[in-house]
């Protein structure tokens, strides 16, 4: 059961819009029969939810994804890194999908990294290889490192420094905010892709994500991208093998951004994915499995 004091904000404006979250994740994972869903693990952020699928004999790589994103949309990326290795995705509490849906009251990074905590030794037996994407990255680096953890791949990766915002992304988020449909949400998605990768790029009218993203808007009250960690948070990393890396026009954290964090905090260069945007394990799923592969 989730402790009550831990918890504030319900992810869902209603019952009805949370069942429409989780019909959508729930077509999206059984639409590909080898991922398999885990027993739900009981935690102090709440229920949990982790899907598993099997893969070939590199070691297993457990992936958490950002703000807004889940096991559901990461289905593609699990079936790229899966030609190497087992693959485990995570529902974080408190974000749309099919676990918890409250979010920690306070303390948030202490929260998620008790939870991951927790739930590491469920979701693997032998070393994995992390790969976090955005808020998943601060998940992950709040945690306490453990020998479960064989090394940790971030991809735009928050926690390490603030995250930009400027006006070009609150022309295209306050319209999504407001009254969500595809074409709104495909404005937000376009500006968090590389150039390659927006709807015109791709030839579409919508952006992939678009219908995703636009339930999210409907039915769900988003959450903004943490803050810096503290450093008692990132010293106890610097035993544990690291690849930080970003998006050439991620529009949260850009290269220029990540640089000196990067290096100053975790003593890592910032591996630079050409083309790729905020979303590079959704646009460059293959680029991102290298960066697994190159861990082995």
């Amino acid at each position: 059961m989730p402790d009550p004091h831990l918890h504030g904000t319900h992810v869902y404006r209603s019952g009805t819009g949370a069942r429409e979250i989780r019909d959508w994740c729930g077509e999206r994972i059984a639409a590909w029969p080898a991922l398999a869903p885990l027993p739900v693990l009981s935690t102090g952020l709440g229920a949990t939810r982790a899907f598993a699928a099997p893969g070939g004999d590199a070691p297993p790589v457990i992936v958490l994804g950002g703000t807004n994103f889940n096991s559901a949309t990461s289905v593609e990326l699990a079936r790229v890194l899966a030609r190497d290795r087992p693959v485990t995705l995570v529902d974080l509490p408190g974000q749309p999908g099919l676990s918890e849906g409250l979010r920690p009251r306070s303390g948030r990074a202490v929260a998620y990294g008790a939870w991951f905590d927790e739930v590491l030794p469920l979701l693997t037996a032998r070393p994995a290889t992390v790969l976090a994407h955005s808020l998943g990255a601060a998940v992950a680096l709040s945690s306490k490192p453990s020998e479960l953890v064989r090394a940790v791949v971030m991809v735009g990766p928050a926690g390490l420094t603030a995250a930009s915002v400027n006006p070009d992304l609150m022309r295209v988020t306050l319209p999504w905010m407001i009254g969500p449909r595809d074409d709104k949400s495909t404005r937000l998605l376009d500006h968090m892709s590389g150039p390659g990768y927006t709807s015109a790029a791709r030839g579409a009218r919508v952006h992939p994500l678009a219908p995703w993203m636009t339930l999210v808007g409907r039915h769900c009250r988003t959450s903004l991208a943490p803050g810096p960690l503290p450093m008692e948070c990132l010293r106890p990393w610097e035993g544990t093998p690291v690849v930080v890396a970003t998006g050439s026009d991620d529009v949260f954290y850009s290269p220029a951004r990540l640089h000196g964090p990067a290096r100053r905090l975790l003593d890592a260069e910032v591996t630079v994915l050409e083309g790729a945007g905020h979303l590079a394990p959704y646009e460059q799923p293959e680029r991102v499995t290298e960066l697994v592969r190159s861990l082995d």
